[in-house]
């Protein structure tokens, strides 16, 4: 689940400016006139970047779609030669920017400037040998994710949703463990490549006047770096008497299942028995420890093949669900144009992904889909990107991204906790919506997916922080890994790890370099705008249950936040939506307390001994 526009490190500006100096005498006027001509000079420096950069950016998008949908040693070349290039002058454009920060601009012109500074994901050192080598390991990482296979005794082959299938669906310990294991063999080769990509871009971080790469990530936020990790800590803090109750519970029920031998009652889960590749998300497990009697008489997945739901037919309901809100359907071409089916001919990166190619109207979305229900939401997910992308297409350049990356990857979420009862029902896939009694049951599968996955969406951030900047080291990159997760997670690997593996690489957002902090402050921001848009929608019932499909006045409320895109900090943005300025983790514990207390209640009554 991830959004593809290219940050600026995959962007350039091959323009070159030259500037002004006064002389050592100069008068009080010459200094005054000097000031204005570095003003001056400021503002036609932001009007030529962004013009370059959007022309730019559809070159960087281009090739990589192609390398992404075809993925051989040409394309990676392509890709890594665009990358090369872009990247080398995105960092001159970073450090130009740099040289007006002093300067008395209006604030659309200090933002942006500031936007170009410190937008870099992966920035490039300024000499040239070492930029193309980034370029190059950037190009790998992401080739050996994309092709990689794990391959059975019997010689037969599987991709990586191929495998995950397999973990969301066998409840073989067997089965479950040799899946596991085989996935992670592709990570193995991507250990020294991603130990000297972080240190070339920690020196192209140096060169911009970072301390290091993580400086760099914290300081994109509308706040200073350390304040925003404090921000991170104190949200965590609010969900994780929720997140322990869930852990808890999960635990004592696999170990009913499967016994004292594989699931021990106390300490951490074993990783590869929660039905995900990555423990991240944990519904798949759903029948092992569902309550007795709180089934609400369907199964989304099934639901779908009884009605002929297609791919194709996947993505029209997740657009009709934007367009009951008032947003207007989705162009032709990105029918046309988009992936929705993993070919049988070729590598392509399967991961599902949103795509802007021109800044405009050209947005897709990529993705191998199952008609499953976890798919049925991944694309609602990836629509919530491509109707963002269209609806800051009027801004500058600069701002046409959300108003921080976590609401990026939340707006999909937001609409998918619509995907209730009373939706499927007015879509016509439910004939009954099941009465309140079953509330438990269908709050706990939500909770599977979403208070599960939150631990995990802060932890891989503050591993690769710590690893960028030398507080783990490459001889600790595993141990340290495995650390965290039992810390964060209360999870465990099922065998015996050590550093000859390199697990964080198994997760495509550690290979693809795509900062992964994001998606904790998503299910923060989905369940804070969720509850907001139900109480513009009027619904007063439990915010569980309520569904705004085919409510216009949440729909406009969203989308003039929408509209805002990058131009104004995100305390701003996030008001109009919620009437606050600051994010809010209370209203995950609002729509998840019926099932806490009934959690609490579970585990008082087995005298299960929480914590690990």
């Amino acid at each position: 689940m991830s959004l593809f526009k290219p940050k600026l490190s995959r962007l350039s500006l091959l323009i070159a400016l030259s500037i002004g100096l006064s002389a050592c005498n100069a008068s009080n006027n010459d200094e005054n006139d000097s000031v204005l001509s570095k003003t001056e000079e400021a503002e036609q420096f932001l009007t030529q970047s962004e013009q370059t950069l959007s022309e730019l950016s559809v070159e960087i998008n281009r090739a990589e779609w192609i390398y992404s949908n075809f993925i051989t040693d040409d394309t990676a070349a392509l890709s890594a030669s665009a990358s090369e290039k872009l990247t080398a002058t995105s960092v001159r454009l970073a450090t130009q920017a740099a040289q007006y920060t002093d300067l008395k601009l209006d604030d659309a012109s200090q933002r942006k400037l500031n936007i170009l500074r410190s937008s870099l994901v992966l920035p490039a050192p300024l000499d040239p040998d070492k930029n193309a080598e980034l370029a190059g390991i950037s190009s790998q990482l992401n080739g050996l994710y994309g092709k990689g296979k794990y391959c059975f005794d019997d010689g037969h082959c599987l991709t990586q949703p191929e495998l995950s299938a397999i973990m969301a669906e066998s409840s073989d310990p067997k089965l479950l463990l040799e899946v596991w294991q085989g996935w992670r063999e592709i990570a193995k080769p991507m250990r020294p490549l991603f130990q000297r990509e972080v240190e070339l871009a920690n020196e192209g971080a140096n060169d911009l006047g970072y301390a290091d790469l993580s400086v760099l990530w914290r300081s994109q936020y509308d706040m200073k770096p350390d304040e925003f990790s404090n921000e991170l800590d104190r949200l965590w803090g609010q969900v994780k008497p929720l997140y322990d109750s869930l852990h808890c519970y999960v635990r004592g029920e696999l170990n009913e299942e499967y016994g004292d031998e594989i699931v021990p009652s106390n300490g951490p889960i074993p990783a590869h028995l929660l039905g995900n590749m990555w423990a991240q998300s944990w519904g798949n497990i759903y029948d092992k420890v569902s309550p007795q009697d709180a089934d609400p008489g369907y199964e989304v997945t099934q639901l779908l093949a009884e009605h002929d739901y297609d791919e194709v037919k996947m993505v029209k309901q997740a657009e009709n669900f934007f367009s009951s809100l008032g947003f207007d359907e989705l162009p032709d071409s990105f029918w046309t144009r988009s992936l929705f089916v993993q070919p049988k001919d070729r590598d392509v990166v399967c991961h599902a992904s949103a795509w802007d190619l021109d800044n405009l109207d050209d947005i897709r979305i990529k993705m191998c889909i199952q008609k499953t229900a976890e798919d049925f939401t991944v694309i609602h997910h990836e629509l919530g990107h491509n109707y963002y992308q269209r609806a800051y297409k009027e801004q500058p350049f600069i701002f046409k991204n959300s108003a921080n990356d976590g609401f990026h990857e939340a707006i999909g979420d937001t609409i998918a906790l619509s995907i209730t009862p009373s939706y499927l029902k007015q879509i016509g896939l439910l004939d009954e919506i099941p009465d309140a009694s079953k509330d438990i049951g269908l709050l706990l599968k939500q909770a599977l997916d979403k208070v599960a996955f939150m631990p995990f969406g802060l932890m891989i951030d503050q591993w690769r922080w710590k690893v960028f900047s030398g507080e783990i080291t490459p001889a600790k990159y595993n141990q340290a890994w495995w650390d965290l997760r039992e810390k964060y997670q209360g999870v465990k690997a099922p065998i015996e790890r050590s550093e000859d593996d390199f697990d964080p690489g198994a997760k495509y957002h550690v290979p693809g370099n795509v900062p992964y902090t994001r998606y904790f402050l998503a299910h923060i921001l989905q369940f804070q705008f969720h509850k907001s848009l139900c109480e513009t929608a009027g619904d007063t019932g439990p915010v569980h249950r309520c569904s705004i499909y085919g409510n216009k006045a949440a729909g406009s409320k969203l989308n003039t936040m929408l509209e805002m895109g990058l131009s104004r900090p995100w305390p701003e943005a996030l008001n109009v939506v919620t009437g606050s300025q600051e994010m809010d983790a209370s209203a995950v514990l609002d729509y998840f307390a019926p099932l806490q207390v009934w959690l609490n209640e579970q585990n008082a009554q087995a005298n299960r001994q929480c914590g690990w």
